[in-house]
C-alpha cells in the first residue's frame, strides 16, 4: 500500500516538475509600447550546481532598461548605441542597454529565485518576442536562448527562450506599468 502512494505521489509530481523546468518570464504577455515591469524566475541550478549568473539579453527595440537591485548580487548592463536616437527630459539618449547581468550571489539548486526589470517595450502589437537568458552556474550552464520555427512545437527544445506576447494597447490585462514621457524611440 505504502508503494501505491508513493507511485501516485510521484506521478503528481513529475507534470510539475517539467512545467517549471526552464527559466521563464512573467507576465507572458504586455502592451506593444508600453513601460512594463518583467520578472524572470529560474526554477533551478545546473544539475545540481548553484546558479551563479544570470545575463537577460534586452530584446531589440526595447529601450530605458532598469533593472530591480536583488540583494546580494550585483548588477551590470552593458550597453549598445541607438539606430535612432531620442531626446527624453531635455537629454538626448543614445545608447540603449542590450544586456543585463546579475552575479556575485549564489541560488542554489534546490531553490528558485525571480530576477526583475523594467523597460519600455518595443511597439510591434502581435509580436511574440524571445528574450534570450543565459543561465550559468558553478559547473555548466544553461543556454535559454532557442525559438521555435515555424510549425515546431517550442516545449520540444532542449533550452527554450523566454517567449513575451506584445499585445494591442488597447488589451492591457493590467499589465503595462509605469508612465510615459512620450519618448519616441521604441
Amino acid at each position: 500500500m505504502a508503494k501505491k502512494s508513493l507511485l501516485a505521489l510521484g506521478m503528481s509530481v513529475v507534470p510539475l516538475s517539467s512545467a517549471w523546468a526552464h527559466v521563464t518570464v512573467h507576465p507572458k504577455e504586455a502592451p506593444a509600447g508600453s513601460v512594463a515591469k518583467l520578472t524572470f524566475r529560474v526554477p533551478h541550478g545546473c544539475d545540481g550546481s548553484p546558479t551563479i549568473r544570470l545575463r537577460v539579453q534586452i530584446p531589440e527595440g526595447a529601450t530605458s532598461v532598469k533593472p530591480m537591485v536583488h540583494p546580494l548580487w550585483k548588477i551590470e548592463t552593458v550597453k549598445k548605441p541607438l539606430d535612432k536616437p531620442y531626446e527624453s527630459h531635455g537629454k538626448m539618449i543614445t545608447e540603449t542597454v542590450a544586456e543585463v547581468i546579475w552575479s556575485g550571489g549564489s541560488l542554489p539548486d534546490e531553490f528558485m529565485d525571480e530576477f526583475s526589470l523594467s523597460l519600455r517595450l518595443p511597439d510591434r502589437p502581435g509580436e511574440t518576442i524571445p528574450i534570450p537568458v543565459i543561465q550559468e552556474c558553478e559547473q555548466g550552464m544553461y543556454r535559454w536562448i532557442q525559438v521555435a520555427q515555424p510549425g515546431e512545437d517550442p516545449k520540444n527544445l532542449p533550452e527554450p527562450a523566454p517567449l513575451l506576447k506584445l499585445t494591442d494597447k488597447g488589451e492591457t490585462h493590467g499589465h503595462g506599468q509605469g508612465h510615459s514621457h512620450g519618448h519616441g524611440a521604441r
